[in-house]
């Protein structure tokens, strides 16, 4: 099996088109003329994006449809906790003023850390962080 890179990776899903494909695989929406229509692109854009999810491992495709290999299903999960952080960016940034400040402590961080976010998932991530 070929090592594909973190970069072959996050290029594969990097442009709106190609990650709504993705996701669109991930939820199980599989039909090539369903996904190329919802999405708006020409059959030759739709199969190089395939492509390329196939060449990096992320699908597999199998009699004609397309599934997240056990890597796809990582990366999906991992571009979900991103997503978290994107729809949190104001919240975070919020967090950051404070703390930055230097006027509370670390209790205090972890107790506005679960008061101000609304995702356990990001929250956790936060709460590890020292």
């Amino acid at each position: 099996m070929e090592n594909h890179s973190l970069v072959d990776v996050l290029e594969a899903i990097s442009d709106g088109k190609s990650l709504e494909i993705f996701k669109e695989i991930a939820k199980g929406t599989v039909e090539s003329e369903i996904l190329k229509q919802k999405v708006g692109i020409t059959k030759k854009q739709y199969y190089m994006r395939t492509r390329q999810f196939l060449n990096t491992g992320l699908v597999s495709r199998v009699k004609g449809k397309f599934s997240l290999t056990n890597f796809g299903v990582i990366i999906y999960h991992a571009q979900l906790i991103m997503e978290a952080g994107v729809n949190n960016y104001w919240k975070l940034k919020a967090i950051d003023s404070i703390q930055d400040s230097g006027q509370i402590g670390e209790h205090e961080r972890l107790k506005l850390v679960k008061t101000i976010l609304n995702d356990d998932v990001i929250e956790n991530i936060l709460v590890r962080q020292n």
